[in-house]
């Protein structure tokens, strides 16, 4: 039986950090100190499409992703939260995060494929964590890897 974590995608566990998880997603950050980009993937298996969640979990994601915007918009001071999902390349149902600011270096563009990703150093990291441990709810299970 895999871990809740290895049934994330391949692809996105080698491009993001694992943060931990909320009652339903996974919460990933983009290694690409660029942006705050935060990726949600609801631990459900096979699911690729937002209408393939029940009812409650299509409940569960929406609140998810809107405490998370919020945390981007107020502790990361966001002109604009772009949220997305995708899946031409992930398969797996997985919905985007991105802290968007008109001086960033895709601006007003998207940020997919725009530049290189730059990654993060140790302590862009835990800057990045300490402004989500000030914001995440309690029962937020950190896996950080």
């Amino acid at each position: 039986m895999q871990s809740a974590v290895e049934t994330i995608h391949p692809t996105l566990r080698r491009d993001c950090k694992i943060i931990g998880r909320f009652a339903l997603c996974h919460l990933l950050l983009m290694n690409d100190a660029q942006y705050p980009w935060f990726i949600l993937v609801p631990d459900r298996p096979d699911i690729s499409e937002l209408h393939h969640l029940t009812e409650a979990d299509q409940r569960q994601l929406l609140h998810e992703s809107s405490l998370l915007a919020r945390i981007l918009e107020i502790r990361f001071h966001a002109d604009k939260i772009n949220i997305a999902a995708l899946g031409n390349v992930v398969p797996q149902l997985h919905v985007h995060h991105v802290a968007r600011y008109r001086n960033d270096p895709a601006w007003p563009g998207p940020v997919w494929g725009a530049l290189p990703a730059e990654p993060y150093s140790e302590s862009a990291l835990a800057e990045v964590m300490k402004k989500l441990k000030a914001s995440l709810p309690g029962d937020f299970q950190y896996c950080w890897t």
